[in-house]
């Protein structure tokens, strides 16, 4: 019953994409369209076969980078809200300053951080840290401001300490949001690597697509970008699963203590 109910949400999406590939095909070959100005799917998909071995290359580079920037993005938004949490008044100082560094467009930033840090790893890493902190920490601050004040009061009274109070309540509250927080980081981290590698890098799929665009090799741009969403999808897939097996385990944690 479990598949069934899973084949009837996957179904509708796969049709209505089938049948745009479609029209797609049928439109590209019955004006006959030419391929630079739109490759028809097979004609995408012929030069994806054909450029299999390079598109690899440039997609594991992408993906070396963009799990980094995403696990130290992260990592720095889980530490910042617990900080911003835990240290009065920090949250009422601090968070307009957060708010201030997601209004910076990428593509002045970027110019900047070469500048400052040249063509290397630590612009690209950087700009990546700020593109992923931002929805985790904000996501998981909100959720620890929900805890239920009446299992807070009991907990104090009983001589928990604020670590405790943390780690036994608090965090495990907030999961859900924290979740939500690493799925929206997850969608943009992969589009954030992408430009990162233009501003100062010889492989990854944003060179790849940069290069294919200046010449004029639009089936290339194609294949490039439908590597970008396979890659966002998955790694959003990841977190989403790993979700669904957090909050399970402990549901039936939970459960079990009562």
């Amino acid at each position: 019953m479990a598949s069934k109910g899973k084949f009837h949400l996957i179904w509708p999406p796969a049709a209505v994409m089938a049948g745009l590939l479609l029209i797609w095909q049928i439109v590209t070959s019955t004006f006959n369209i030419e391929e630079w100005i739109l490759p028809s799917p097979y004609a995408i998909g012929t030069e994806m076969q054909e450029a299999w071995p390079r598109l690899m290359e440039h997609t594991a580079a992408t993906i070396r980078i963009t799990l980094l920037g995403f696990g130290a993005g992260t990592a720095a938004g889980f530490v910042l809200a617990a900080l911003l949490h835990f240290i009065p008044g920090a949250r009422t100082a601090l968070y307009p300053l957060l708010v201030l560094t997601q209004n910076i467009p990428l593509i002045v930033l970027g110019d900047l951080l070469v500048i400052w840090f040249g063509f290397g790893l630590m612009p690209k890493l950087i700009l990546l840290v700020l593109v992923c902190f931002f929805p985790v920490c904000v996501s998981m601050l909100t959720g620890l401001r929900q805890a239920d004040e009446k299992l807070v009061t009991y907990m104090r009274m009983i001589g928990a300490s604020r670590s405790q109070l943390f780690w036994r309540l608090e965090l495990p509250g907030s999961l859900s949001h924290l979740f939500t927080g690493l799925k929206i980081a997850a969608s943009y981290c992969v589009i954030s690597a992408i430009y990162a590698e233009t501003i100062g890098s010889n492989v990854g799929l944003g060179v790849f697509i940069r290069l294919a665009s200046n010449g004029w090799e639009t089936s290339r741009v194609f294949a490039g970008i439908i590597m970008i969403v396979a890659l966002s999808l998955l790694l959003f897939g990841l977190i989403a699963g790993i979700e669904r097996l957090t909050l399970r385990w402990q549901v039936r944690e939970e459960a079990a203590g009562q």
